[in-house]
Parts: C-alpha cells; sequence; structure tokens
C-alpha cells in the first residue's frame, strides 16, 4: 500500500507542475480568461486554481485577479518592463552591442537605440550601474575597418578570447601567442587596458611587458592565452589612444 500511495503522490505532483507551466503559458500568452473558464479548461475547482495562482504569484508572477469567484485573471500589464535582470558580463555585452549598432548608422529600426541604452543603463542596480560605468569607459568604439583590414580579418578564437575577457574584466594580466600581420608568432605577457572596435575588428590596446610599452593586438591573431592571477593598475588613456593615430574613440 505505501508504495501504491507514493506512486499517487508523485503522480499528483507532476499533474501540478505540469498545471503550473499551464497556467503561466496561459497568462503569457494573452488571452483574458475568468476564473472560471479556467478551472473549467484545467479540470479543477476554483479553490485549487486559486492555490495554484498564489503559488505562481509567490514565484515571481505578477498575477491580477479581480474580485468574486468568476473574476478575470491576467499579467500586470507592465510585467515584461523593469524586471530584466542582468550579470555584469551580459549588461557590458548588451552595451557593447547597442554601442556598436549605433555606430553603423543605419537608418532602419535604429533610431531609437541611444534612448533604449539610456534606459538599460538606468534599470541597473545602483551597485552593477558603478561597475559598468567604470567599464565601459574602457571600451573604445571606432569607425569601420579599412577594406585592406578587413579583406585579412579571420574569425576569433573563442577558447583564445576567453581568459582576455576574463583579465579585461578583472584587470589582470594575460599570457598570449601572439602572430603578426607576417606570420610570425611571439609569446607575450600584457594588461588588457583598453578594448577597441573597429567594426568588424577587435583590438587589444594593452601594456607590453615584453616592449615594456603599449602595444595594439588583433584579437582575430590572438592564438592562445593563460590568465594569471596578477593584477595590473589602470594607466592613462592618451598613450593607448596615440597608439590608434590619435582617433578619438566613443564609449558604449
Amino acid at each position: 500500500m505505501a508504495g501504491k500511495h507514493s506512486g499517487t503522490t508523485r503522480a499528483t505532483a507532476w499533474e501540478r507542475l505540469a498545471r503550473l507551466e499551464q497556467i503561466e503559458a496561459l497568462l503569457k500568452s494573452g488571452e483574458c480568461l475568468t476564473t472560471q473558464e479556467l478551472a473549467k479548461e484545467l479540470r479543477v475547482s476554483q479553490r485549487t486554481l486559486f492555490r495554484d495562482l498564489e503559488l505562481l504569484r509567490e514565484r515571481g508572477l505578477p498575477i491580477e485577479a479581480d474580485k468574486g469567484r468568476g473574476g478575470g485573471i491576467r499579467l500586470q500589464s507592465r510585467w515584461g518592463i523593469g524586471r530584466l535582470k542582468l550579470e555584469y558580463k551580459e549588461a557590458i555585452d548588451l552595451l557593447i552591442s547597442l554601442a556598436i549598432a549605433e555606430n553603423m548608422h543605419s537608418p532602419l529600426l535604429l533610431a531609437n537605440l541611444k534612448p533604449i541604452r539610456r534606459k538599460l543603463i538606468a534599470s541597473l542596480s545602483p551597485e552593477l550601474r558603478s561597475r559598468v560605468d567604470t567599464l565601459k569607459s574602457r571600451l573604445w568604439i571606432g569607425e569601420t575597418a579599412s577594406i585592406t583590414v578587413y579583406g585579412s580579418f579571420e574569425d576569433i578564437d573563442n577558447e583564445a578570447m576567453s581568459p582576455i575577457n576574463e583579465a579585461f574584466l578583472m584587470s589582470k594580466c594575460v599570457e598570449i601567442s601572439y602572430s603578426d600581420q607576417n606570420g610570425n608568432t611571439s609569446k607575450r605577457t600584457i594588461e588588457p587596458h583598453y578594448l577597441f572596435l573597429s567594426y568588424p575588428v577587435w583590438y587589444v590596446m594593452a601594456w607590453d611587458h615584453l616592449r615594456d610599452a603599449v602595444r595594439t593586438f588583433r584579437c582575430d591573431r590572438i592564438k592562445s592565452s593563460n590568465l594569471t592571477e596578477t593584477g595590473f593598475a589602470l594607466k592613462p588613456k592618451q598613450p593607448f589612444i596615440d597608439a590608434i593615430d590619435g582617433i578619438e574613440p566613443s564609449t558604449p
């Protein structure tokens, strides 16, 4: 008997999970339903339905319900606004994407990107906004790459770039294997101070320990990289701007 009871309990739990998913999907679809209609569709009592709705509220779904047993239920009209929660890297990725799109100067569908970017920043928590503001000044967006540079551009090795991204975010040194325009490979330890995009080519604006000077590294020519535990302090930006012919870049 115990085994039968356990099986029934599991079945009931699975049924409720499936029912909760169905209710959530119906609400997000925008359908206008009364509690009577929904209870009938789900083949449960209204008491059971109200318990399910309360559980969904506890899980964060902003459900509005009219009073009365036959009242309607819906999601708050602005349920999708202001509920976006981004991690640090996600916020940076999205801001970079918006900045790139803005710099493409396309008249189609991109007219409202600047207010969208402002709203995105305003929606971030104060702590995250502070971190993003500090970092985005180190992300530079320039003009589209020349035909010559574009012609030599290769796909970036994501595995090679991952430690560099981490080093940039955490202000740590990174060891790289780099192939120059002549195909000569060298090992470097660099401090990735700034990232510069001349679409579609990304550059790491770094302090090179081997040369003891500012150097620019094309990301598609970085063959491998290894994150170190050695931190670095951010250097003034002017020597790095000089390395890109004194062009004053924009930031996200």
